[in-house]
């Protein structure tokens, strides 16, 4: 074959051929089609047992004594931002990477075809489909957003779309993918990244990723999943909701016996997690 169709051919395994339409504008979801992580890099790098809040309702309490904060992108400013970085503290911003939120601002943005079914127990927000071309670029615009607010990472909420019901047929090649393409977008802006659950394709992923942030593990018995990132001296920022820990003393007491010994930093929080209390096993 000669060179030029050679690489003509090559674009089009590539998924590269144009066209506006939803599925023309998908990605190759193979794990072949993306690049090498990017690694090197000067942006924060949480280790184990690290301190953090978790608040995403509500003013943000500012009062912790703790070395991460986890807040939400869209609803802080700046100011905010730097007030908390001052006192020599860490800020994550969140955001959803693989749903579509109705009250957000970019909320227009998203095309009909890019927006699936509804989540299980979230019904105002609907998965997306992570293979299109307009998906990623406004999720790359959320990330200039995190850098021209100074967040000193990101966590983009909803990456495991694959094992629920989103409404498209997308593998989990696909969503391996579109995590490590996430990642990468992230560190070439200076930007930490934390893995949100996706506890089935950490092995995959945790080359990419900073950290991880999980809800659950104990009450699912998911902790082991999460033991690669301690063991590539990356912190596990985990959260826990049920009544008998934030209730029973003596459960609670357990349940961060675990947690120190596996070097996870769990927080025991409402599910609302708009600070109406807090327990830390750190």
């Amino acid at each position: 074959m000669k060179a030029g169709a050679m690489l003509v051919l090559m674009a089009l395994l590539a998924g590269c051929g144009g066209g506006s339409s939803s599925s023309d504008s998908q990605e190759d979801g193979s794990p072949e089609a993306i690049s090498d992580p990017i690694t090197e890099g000067s942006w924060y790098r949480p280790t184990p047992l690290v301190t953090w809040q978790w608040q995403l309702q509500g003013a943000v309490n500012t009062g912790y004594p703790v070395q991460i904060y986890d807040i939400d992108l869209f609803d802080n400013d700046v100011s905010l931002i730097q007030s908390i970085q001052s006192t020599g503290k860490k800020v994550i911003c969140y955001f959803s990477g693989g749903s579509y939120e109705q009250w957000r601002d970019d909320a227009e943005d998203f095309n009909p075809a890019d927006l699936g079914h509804s989540l299980d127990g979230w019904e105002d927000e609907r998965w997306l489909d992570i293979r299109s071309t307009n998906v990623r670029d406004l999720m790359a615009k959320r990330l200039d957003i995190a850098v021209s607010k100074g967040c000193d990472g990101v966590e983009p909420d909803n990456m495991d779309g694959y094992i629920n019901d989103p409404g498209f047929d997308f593998t989990a090649s696909d969503q391996l993918a579109y995590n490590r393409w996430m990642a990468n977008e992230a560190h070439s802006r200076g930007l930490a990244i934390g893995l949100k659950n996706d506890l089935d394709q950490i092995k995959d992923l945790v080359e990419y990723f900073d950290f991880a942030v999980n809800e659950q593990c104990f009450e699912y018995d998911e902790c082991d999943l999460l033991q690669p990132f301690v063991d590539a001296n990356k912190a596990v920022l985990n959260a826990e909701y049920l009544d008998k820990y934030v209730n029973d003393a003596i459960q609670r007491q357990s349940l961060c016996t675990d947690s120190v010994n596996r070097q996870f930093s769990t927080l025991v929080l409402p599910l609302d997690l708009n600070d109406d209390f807090r327990y830390s096993c750190n």
